[in-house]
């Protein structure tokens, strides 16, 4: 009975993050099934200002207080990657629906909308493609608990240098930064969000490579001083 319990929590916890990204993709893209993000409930910008910054801390910082190993030995190990997906969706479901508009236009540059959704499409895909590369299913969850659910043991997923990998350390992140900031159109509340993300991203790298460095050794202590966290050049 556990066991299909816990598969069933490991599915909806990946369902929930399909619908999640989604809308977080579309909130954005200001055509957001609740709203887009420059659009909203008037607030004065200062509470608007705080209301947006908090929001985005709160998601970064269940973030990584989740993946500290000293908060993972306390969740069952097969529940523990679907239980941070279900923190992680709840906190961008909260952010996009308590999100206060700023709409005053920092910059607008003069590009085809068919330009900027290809852009935000690649930056997308580069995501997705990305967690592919590595084991998309471990990545959320599901492949712990379907083990778990068939009675095997766990293993972790290897780490493979192959493909955008080989140029780029964290191609997912790249994605997502340039999908925060190839935007024409750029106001103050997706100035907040973009640069709030950003610091997120910046800290999260921070921390998942020490952990990297100490799980994986010099193997990965070599790859970091021959390959760029973010862009695809090699080092001089």
């Amino acid at each position: 009975m556990r066991r299909a319990v816990v598969l069933g929590y490991g599915i909806l916890a990946y369902a929930s993050f399909l619908v999640t990204f989604t809308a977080l993709f579309l909130f954005a893209g200001n055509i957001g099934v609740v709203r887009g993000i420059d659009e909203g409930p008037g607030t004065a910008t200062g509470a608007a200002l705080a209301i947006d910054l908090g929001l985005v801390a709160l998601f970064g910082a269940t973030h990584s207080i989740l993946a500290r190993p000293a908060v993972k030995r306390h969740l069952p190990p097969e529940l523990e990657r679907s239980t941070y997906v279900v923190v992680a969706n709840a906190t961008l479901a909260l952010a996009i629906w308590q999100w206060r508009a700023m709409p005053d236009v920092v910059w607008s540059l003069a590009v085809p909308a068919a330009v900027s959704w290809l852009v935000a499409g690649a930056a997308v895909a580069l995501v997705v493609w990305s967690t592919f590369l590595t084991d998309h299913f471990d990545l959320f969850g599901l492949r712990q608990v379907w083990l778990y659910a068939r009675g095997v043991p766990y293993t972790p997923v290897p780490f493979v240098e192959r493909w955008i990998y080989t140029r780029v350390r964290h191609p997912m992140m790249l994605g997502v930064l340039i999908w925060l900031w190839a935007v024409p159109v750029m106001t103050v509340g997706h100035l907040v969000f973009s640069l709030g993300m950003t610091v997120y991203i910046l800290v999260g790298v921070a921390l998942e490579e020490r952990g990297l460095v100490a799980s994986l050794g010099a193997p990965y202590a070599a790859y970091r001083r021959r390959v760029r966290a973010f862009l695809p050049f090699p080092r001089g």
